[in-house]
């Protein structure tokens, strides 16, 4: 029977706790679930593994010395995060006052089409920046999974344990859009869907905040 390194079973559960805790990624999860349905909230997510792998790959390739060197490069992350988020959050907003329903169409799957295929792009696009521009990924990279390489560990292990988050966080994101997509297509009435989007346009304002405010 293979012993199992407590310090790997430790990774694990903090890393459980870290992507099952709602933020920024999950915000735009939903905002595109709500928006296209879970093949967009499947796209943000798969946008959002894409930014994770970004930064593994980057962090493993010395990028914390760059940090080092320039501290305030973290701080000019920090803000086009902050920024991104809330262009996303006052879009949202501003589809709550446009539209009746929110701009949350319940369109069927037979009728989306070409503009469904675009909804995609734009969800794989919105879930890679807002990863990319995360200053809590990029440190959770640079900082806590160092701090859970055993000593001695072979060159492949960080690469391992960074698979393991990009592989938990994935398919998190993803039963956020099975979730939110059956949300979505319950709700009939166009004013609950409307405060749906409302509530996720200030979600987003907040993260906003929170981000540019740490």
């Amino acid at each position: 029977m293979l012993a199992v390194d407590p310090l790997f079973v430790a990774y694990v559960g903090f890393t459980a706790i870290l992507v099952l805790t709602p933020g920024s990624t999950t915000a735009v999860i939903v905002r595109n679930t709500l928006a296209g349905g879970r093949h967009a909230g499947f796209a943000a997510a798969v946008g959002a593994a894409m930014a994770n792998t970004s930064h593994a790959t980057a962090a493993g390739f010395g990028l914390a010395v760059v940090f080092t060197r320039w501290p305030v490069a973290m701080s000019a992350l920090r803000v086009c995060g902050a920024i991104y988020l809330g262009w996303l959050g006052v879009r949202s907003l501003y589809r709550v006052v446009k539209h009746r329903d929110g701009g949350l169409q319940l369109l069927n799957m037979a009728a989306a089409g070409a503009g469904e295929r675009y909804d995609r792009a734009t969800s794989v696009r919105q879930g890679l920046v807002v990863n990319l521009l995360n200053p809590a990924i990029a440190t959770f990279y640079l900082v806590v999974v160092p701090s859970f390489l055993p000593t001695g560990a072979p060159a492949g292990y960080f690469a391992a344990l960074a698979a393991v988050h990009i592989a938990m966080a994935l398919a998190c994101h993803g039963i956020w859009a099975i979730a939110l997509d059956r949300v979505r297509r319950v709700l009939a009435r166009s004013g609950p869907r409307r405060l749906l989007e409302a509530a996720t346009g200030l979600s987003l304002l907040i993260l906003a905040g929170r981000v540019l405010l740490r």
